[in-house]
């Protein structure tokens, strides 16, 4: 895998919605340059993504192979799991206010950080578990701000498919979704055990009969970064892909 060789930055918001600063960990490619225009990738679980996903890594392999458009990537780590729940559950309570928080304060703030497309075919989420749920329900709820969604082993639930059935603009979004075919009793952090590959496989078909630009992947494996790392390169492909 290419030497990641770009450059790390830290950087600071503060958030009205969630009344509380943001660390963010941005990640500039090794070819970076202010007179070029660049895709937005935003990871939930940020650190987790750059630590365990190997992103820097796999973003410059794929830049450097000519698969994907240049990239920035920015990460946003989470406080603990508790602050983990309370943003990216759905019943979570700060996921309203999370979510408002990704499109109408950390877009405006990336965009005038860096020389980004401003469209939303140029910004993409990325998360594993329910770091991919909310980064779903961002896309549906945004998807003029947020055009392009990889979801790894997300958590799914009726309520969640009812959304998918009930949005309006599938030509908006571009998904990427896997999921392990293993994942029949997985460990939530609300202490229960769940089924995650049936509910996962019910969203398959609600996105395939909205007419969703839509790739579904199942791979060998649990719900863990063991899986999920080697699933990174592909779901970057696919949502970034020139």
């Amino acid at each position: 895998m290419a030497a990641a060789k770009g450059t790390m930055r830290d950087y600071t918001i503060y958030s009205n919605e969630l009344n509380e600063e943001i660390t963010l960990l941005a990640y500039l490619p090794s070819t970076f340059s202010p007179f070029h225009k660049y895709s937005l990738l935003i990871a939930q679980d940020g650190k987790d993504y750059f630590m365990y996903g190997k992103m820097k890594s796999v973003i410059e392999q794929l830049m450097e192979s000519g698969k994907i458009d240049r990239t920035i990537v920015v990460g946003i780590p989470y406080r603990d799991v508790k602050d983990r729940y309370e943003k990216y559950h759905p019943n979570g309570k700060k996921n309203s206010r999370y979510l408002r928080f990704l499109a109408h304060e950390l877009v405006p703030f990336l965009d005038q950080t860096f020389p980004t497309y401003q469209i939303g075919k140029g910004r993409a989420l990325i998360g594993d578990s329910l770091g991919g749920t909310v980064s779903l329900m961002a896309g549906l709820l945004y998807p003029h701000t947020f055009g392009k969604i990889a979801m790894q082993s997300p958590y799914i639930d009726e309520g969640i498919i009812a959304k998918i059935q009930q949005f309006a603009g599938p030509p908006l979004l571009q998904i990427y979704h896997s999921v392990g075919e293993n994942e029949t009793a997985v460990k939530t952090t609300d202490g229960n055990v769940r089924d995650f590959i049936t509910p996962n496989r019910k969203a398959k078909e609600a996105f395939l009969q909205k007419g969703f630009l839509y790739e579904y992947h199942e791979f060998a494996g649990g719900h863990a970064w063991t899986y999920w790392q080697p699933d990174v390169p592909l779901a970057v492909e696919r949502i970034l892909a020139l």
